[in-house]
């Protein structure tokens, strides 16, 4: 798995993009020593995390509706979409239920796509001034750019979401060793976001090829 050496050497995180894969392809990856693996619904992370090894470390990489929180709250390792002040007061409430400290990463709108979810860094400002939540630890920031050809355009995007990354450490937490995560970049755009300071990529396709859809 030359990607993953290749990574690792620079102390950046990998974590394949299973979503709509199959169990045995999983496995194949698992088997070459990944441990790091996104899905992006609720219902199906489930059905893996029942079927797989359990030093899985299963991220949840989609956007994130309040009442599916209960249901991976158990056992997720990081929540990379929390995108209203609301689901994080859930994954609050489940992670008591559950006796866990659950981490999660702020999620930035940093694309021209209005289609795609996340923060203004004036939401996430608002949010950070409430009175901290019991149950959860804030690690970082995500951000996806804009589906683009423009690699200009990609940089300067990334470059904003590590900017809000600084700002946010500065201001909230300095003191806060966990706060460290900037998960940016997928396939196409993975060494765009690493040249921007990224240390945690979300790959599916250069791992998986094609993408397989399950049976509904």
């Amino acid at each position: 798995m030359e990607l993953k050496k290749h990574l690792d050497t620079l102390q950046v995180l990998l974590v394949a993009v299973s979503k709509t894969q199959p169990v045995e392809r999983i496995m194949s990856l698992y088997e070459a020593g990944i441990r790091d693996f996104g899905e992006n619904k609720a219902q199906e992370l489930c059905l893996k995390y029942e079927a797989l090894p359990k030093d899985i470390k299963w991220h949840f990489i989609g956007h994130l509706q309040k009442n599916k929180v209960k249901y991976i709250a158990p056992f997720v390792h990081l929540i990379h979409s929390v995108d209203s002040l609301e689901l994080l007061q859930e994954i609050s409430k489940q992670a008591l239920k559950t006796n866990r400290t659950i981490d999660v990463l702020l999620q930035f709108h940093i694309a021209v796509e209005e289609s795609k979810f996340g923060l203004t860094e004036e939401e996430a400002t608002q949010l950070l001034q409430t009175p901290p939540l019991e149950g959860i630890r804030i690690c970082g920031v995500m951000g996806m750019a804009s589906f683009s050809d423009n690699p200009a355009q990609i940089k300067a995007e990334f470059m904003q979401l590590n900017a809000v990354f600084n700002r946010l450490k500065q201001a909230y937490f300095q003191e806060s060793s966990w706060f460290k995560i900037r998960s940016m970049g997928m396939s196409g755009d993975w060494e765009i976001a690493m040249d921007c300071g990224s240390n945690l990529v979300r790959i599916g396709s250069l791992l998986f090829g094609e993408r397989t859809y399950l049976n509904k």
